[in-house]
């Protein structure tokens, strides 16, 4: 079932007679195809930037609707004429601004159907690299991130976070018997090493990874892997990484966690093997 359109009324929330500038008289205005979809201001032949009712305009409007949620995946557009009539602009230029939303993957027409969003954002496409990506894969994404991010740690970590650090450390080796609530509370512990990096793309990017170590694939690599045994491995490196942390040794703690993802890719590699 294709979801409601949202009302026209939803993209023209930024809009002001100022917006409504037309392109110049009898000038087609120069298409780089796909520079408004990158984020980078359109230009028109004179260097100058376009705005208004202009195709680049429309783009981006249509764009930033879909990004945010305005229209979500699967949900279908205006048609063109009303999409005309609510940007004031001449139904070709609005089909221009479709057409390069299309080649960038965002939409998609159907002849005698309309205009449908393809992009997906959150866990729609976070269900999609759950799929495709398999835990030795993370591991290796992991690898390129959290050294880096420990070290900002180490820069930027208050007393108060390493104290909260510290009692989930403690949770964690009461938990050597509790296979899931290991899980859990180890994708916590390093949460809070993003966190403490005072950089939002990294916890960003780390809540994601999270995500993904909640996808059903995992629940065999923790029956073969998250033994007693191996749980109270995986604890002591976390005491030396929280060591560095407190030391503020940035070495020390990027060194601590590349032992800790080598031994963890090693029980990933040594679980494909049986």
């Amino acid at each position: 079932m294709t979801a409601a359109t949202p009302p026209i009324s939803a993209l023209r929330t930024d809009m002001t007679a100022d917006t409504f500038e037309p392109d110049v008289a009898g000038q087609e205005p120069f298409d780089d195809g796909f520079g408004a979809l990158n984020g980078v201001p359109a230009m028109n032949e004179g260097g100058g930037k376009r705005s208004g009712r202009n195709a680049s305009s429309i783009t981006e409007q249509l764009k930033a609707a879909i990004e945010t949620g305005v229209y979500k995946k699967g949900s279908q557009l205006p048609p063109e004429r009303d999409l005309a009539l609510s940007f004031g602009a001449a139904r070709s230029t609005v089909r221009r601004a479709l057409d390069r939303l299309e080649r960038a993957g965002f939409i998609s027409r159907k002849v005698g159907s309309g205009t449908f969003v393809n992009w997906s954002a959150g866990l729609d496409a976070l269900e999609d690299i759950s799929d495709a990506v398999s835990p030795l894969q993370l591991v290796e994404m992991r690898f390129a991130i959290e050294p880096y991010m420990a070290e900002l740690a180490v820069q930027h970590a208050t007393r108060q976070e390493l104290k909260a650090m510290e009692e989930l450390l403690d949770k964690l080796d009461s938990l050597e018997d509790d296979k899931d609530a290991f899980s859990k509370w180890d994708a916590e512990f390093h949460l809070s090493l993003a966190e403490a990096s005072r950089n939002p793309l990294v916890v960003f990017f780390y809540k994601q990874i999270n995500e993904v170590r909640l996808h059903a694939q995992w629940d065999a690599q923790k029956e073969k892997t998250l033994h007693p045994e191996r749980i109270a491995s995986y604890n002591d490196q976390h005491r030396e990484i929280f060591g560095a942390l407190c030391e503020r040794d940035a070495e020390a703690a990027k060194r601590m966690i590349r032992e800790h993802l080598t031994l963890a890719r090693n029980d990933l590699i040594h679980n494909q093997s049986d």
